[in-house]
């Protein structure tokens, strides 16, 4: 049976916490309030020291160990960000840390799980199957398990979010706040609930791991699958976490993948911040319900900014060709001097700029006399590639610009 964890024990765990972690701001973002509809505040927990609010709850059950317990080390099975957070407290409190990660863990990752002093051990296919062989170590050396939700001194550290956000903002009438295995809603619901017992709270989850929302709606949807938001990729919420869900949610959101990309995405223009995708849930499900809360205050949890950065080029590119700011356009052309020279000159006539040209004329499919253009250029919106189009159809040239379909 679940215990209820108390505001004062979540502010007892704070005080001891807060020395060795940062006290992260929560910004105002007004061109994305203006975008949605209402004054929007971000939770910037990607300024933690490994880049996401694992850290808080790592460090308030290490710090709960024992002397025995800390001599004899620490184990958890995690690819991500509760794996960096344990390692590096672990290190600096001079408790030995194990970690367990699957075989196909992303290199950056492991190398910075690594790089936090953590002895990691690369184990099966899933976390599933790292949850397995970590009972096996617990007996043969001893250690003791920090699980990264299931356990209420990480509810209670994670919760420490909650407690900074309505000390900046207490008048907040929403907050959104991203759902992976339920710890850190789980936290921040029973500090806020407490403080401030009107308060909407509205948890999200990506629709390939609604596993809390299954729970909760008695639904049965397919779990599994990539997703951009590894860091709320979990199967099985913790039981403790679910009490403290039913208990304090008012809300389950689901968000999509282009919700969750379109969010990085809208972070990066619009506040300059960037994110995991896991960190850009909020601002994904609350790109869903726009003008909802017209005239409220709407903290959103920006949980981690860890995301590899080959990742969010892609993200960046994909949604400037979404959105009509990059476009890619194949033009059927005869093959004679000075059509070049005229393609260009409708393009930069209606205002874009090149940034790449291919001339093809040797492609197989492609009568003798005939040629293609593949042209990137720099447009200001959809329109304005509407208008691009148009002109060079009515030049005569054929265009092709499946490419820049969302």
């Amino acid at each position: 049976m679940v215990k209820d964890i108390s505001l004062e024990r979540v502010k007892a765990v704070y005080e001891a916490i807060a020395p060795a972690i940062t006290r992260t701001p929560t910004l105002p973002a007004r061109a994305l309030s203006e975008q949605f509809g209402c004054e929007l505040f971000l939770k910037c927990e990607m300024f933690q020291r490994t880049g996401s609010f694992k850290d808080r709850g790592a460090l308030a059950a290490l710090l709960r160990l024992s002397e025995a317990q800390r001599r004899q080390g620490v184990i958890t099975a995690s690819a991500g960000n509760h794996a960096q957070g344990l390692s590096w407290h672990g290190q600096r409190l001079g408790v030995p840390t194990t970690v367990l990660m699957p075989v196909n863990t992303p290199f950056t990752k492991l190398e910075r799980t690594r790089a936090f002093g953590a002895n990691v051990e690369l184990f099966g296919e899933t976390l599933d199957d790292c949850s397995c062989r970590m009972q096996e170590l617990i007996e043969e050396r001893g250690l003791t398990c920090i699980h990264p939700f299931d356990n209420d001194e990480v509810i209670c550290g994670q919760g420490s979010v909650a407690l900074e956000m309505l000390t900046d903002v207490p008048e907040l009438d929403v907050l959104m706040v991203p759902v992976g295995g339920g710890g850190l809603i789980s936290g921040i619901g029973i500090v806020a609930k407490a403080l401030r017992p009107n308060i909407e709270l509205i948890g999200v989850e990506v629709d390939r791991y609604a596993s809390v929302f299954n729970q909760i709606r008695d639904a049965a949807l397919p779990i599994g699958g990539g997703t951009l938001a590894e860091g709320i990729a979990v199967k099985s919420p913790g039981e403790r976490n679910l009490y403290y869900i039913r208990r304090y949610v008012d809300e389950l959101m689901l968000v999509e993948e282009a919700d969750i990309e379109a969010a990085i995405y809208d972070l990066l223009s619009g506040a300059r911040v960037l994110v995991e995708g896991a960190g850009a849930a909020g601002i994904a499900a609350l790109s869903q319900i726009s003008g909802r809360f017209r005239g409220k205050k709407v903290g959103v949890v920006l949980c981690g900014g860890n995301i590899d950065l080959r990742l969010a080029s892609s993200v960046i590119l994909r949604q400037m060709m979404a959105r009509g700011f990059l476009t890619s356009l194949n033009i059927g052309i005869v093959d004679r001097p000075g059509v070049l020279a005229q393609v260009a000159d409708i393009v930069g006539s209606s205002g874009a700029n090149i940034v790449e040209i291919a001339h093809h004329r040797l492609h197989r499919h492609l009568p003798v006399k005939e040629a293609e253009l593949g042209i990137t250029m720099e447009t200001r919106n959809a329109p304005h590639v509407a208008e691009i189009v148009s002109a060079l159809r009515e030049a005569g040239y054929t265009v092709s610009e499946e490419q820049n379909l969302p």
